[in-house]
């Protein structure tokens, strides 16, 4: 048995009503867009995280010396 696709609901005007299929596929694009730019970040920040524990500096230091 196949479970039918619940979509949300969206407000336009004051007016309550689910998503069309367009709105909906674009609402799952942007949502995937947006956890892989948060996850993109979070490995960028524990790189730059880990080079600094190699060199032991803290992240003050660091933006001392780069600017």
């Amino acid at each position: 048995m196949v479970m039918p696709t619940v979509k949300p609901q969206i407000s336009e005007d004051g007016v309550t009503r689910l998503m069309t299929d367009a709105e909906y596929a674009q609402w799952q694009t942007d949502k995937a867009e947006a956890e892989a730019q948060a996850e993109a970040q979070a490995a960028k920040i524990a790189l730059r995280q880990a080079v600094l524990d190699k060199l032991g500096l803290t992240a003050d230091e660091a933006a001392a010396l780069f600017g």
